[in-house]
């Protein structure tokens, strides 16, 4: 403890030294004949290095902005994500022009005003119309940029379509979750494809999002290790997590939305440029669409990306139709499914290979019983 208070005191010694010297400084200056700070280099030097800094800045500035350009990502994959791209561009020109002209006229004047023996201040105390002049038209620019924010906002966050693709999205320490309604609705007696409810406190090792079959609309659910997505369809996502916060981040459909525990948060978007279209426009044959996650939610937050497939209408459907129902693939979720309900799941989900499999094996194979013995070597053998 002394020795941090012995510490502390010298630190403080040292800033009231350093202090002390900078008033004298100060001092000495307003003690400087006038004609000599006129007469100066410095004040000549200093003076011009401000043009020096302006001219440097502006030609690093552009430069960077040049060749960082490679980085950018390309155009938006999304009917809304080139709305939001032509806002910002729009933001950005307004916002870079105003940061051009201000940093201009900053290193400019005290170049031009600089101290002269012959020069004498103006005393400019206030003047109406130039305060009207940069208080209104700033006004007018700012609800503008505003006001087209929120009309984009507002689309983006507006009731999906309702020939909205369905995908449930759910995050959870440290991957992906992906839930498709299938194409079994004809069965189940529904009109269009629904995703099945889901309850966390059904949650296992297996059914890792809740499904709950005592809804006949998660009968057909199917589970998958990447997304994919039809071109030209809207596609709604139904977002949440299991565990902590994450964040679903779809860069190239310029698509963000958080992952919260017990709640559900949702997007809706339509792409439109295929994976195929993306590749041979960036002549990638190895490009994909990626699903990350921007949220900070563990050590294993790295780990969370999942690829994303744009496909045709057609090429999609066939997808959905080769995928097999969860719980084909886990009968023994059959358990829990409502006893008046269980010939319909079954129409769903067809029956167990497994089992006709092994029937069929048994049937086709003859008891030994039933087998003639004709001679005792072989018997024996």
């Amino acid at each position: 403890m002394v020795t941090a208070i012995i510490i502390a005191g010298s630190i403080l010694v040292l800033v009231i030294l350093a202090m002390i010297i900078r008033v004298q400084s100060l001092i000495s200056l307003t003690k400087t004949d006038e004609q000599a700070i006129g007469e100066s280099s410095d004040n000549k030097i200093n003076a011009a290095m401000f043009l020096v800094f302006l001219i440097a800045g502006i030609i690093l500035a552009v430069w960077t902005s040049v060749s960082a350009s490679e980085y950018f990502l390309p155009e938006a994959s999304s009917v809304h994500g080139k709305r939001t791209d032509n806002l910002f561009w729009i933001t950005m020109g307004v916002i870079g022009c105003v940061c051009f002209a201000t940093h201009v006229l900053l290193f400019y004047f005290p170049y031009k005003y600089q101290y002269r023996e012959d020069r004498k201040a103006t005393f400019y105390p206030h003047n109406d119309r130039l305060e009207l002049v940069w208080t209104v038209i700033p006004g007018i620019v700012l609800t503008v940029l505003v006001v087209s924010g929120w009309w984009v906002w507002r689309d983006i966050t507006s009731e999906a379509p309702a020939n909205a693709t369905v995908v449930e999205i759910v995050g959870k320490q440290f991957n992906w979750l992906v839930r498709y309604p299938g194409d079994k609705q004809a069965v189940i007696g529904k009109s269009k494809p629904e995703l099945g409810r889901y309850d966390y406190r059904l949650i296992d090792a297996v059914n890792e999002v809740g499904i709950d079959f005592t809804d006949e609309s998660s009968f057909d659910d199917f589970m998958s290790g990447e997304i994919h997505v039809p071109k030209g369809v809207p596609v709604l996502l139904k977002i949440h997590a299991r565990d902590v916060l994450h964040s679903v981040f779809m860069p190239h459909f310029r698509l963000k939305m958080d992952a919260v525990p017990g709640m559900q948060t949702q997007f809706w978007f339509v792409p439109d440029k295929s994976t195929a279209e993306m590749r041979e426009q960036l002549e990638n044959p190895k490009f994909n669409y990626e699903l990350a996650c921007t949220e900070v939610c563990g050590r294993g937050h790295f780990s969370m990306k999942m690829t994303i497939i744009v496909d045709e209408p057609e090429e999609y459907q066939q997808w959905v139709a080769s995928k097999k129902p969860f719980l084909a693939q886990n009968r023994a979720y059959m358990a829990q499914v409502p006893a008046n309900l269980k010939e319909k799941a079954l129409k769903v989900i067809g029956p167990d290979e497994n089992v006709q499999a092994t029937d069929s094996t048994a049937a086709s194979a003859p008891s030994t019983a039933s087998l003639p013995v004709s001679t005792g070597v072989i018997a024996n053998k």
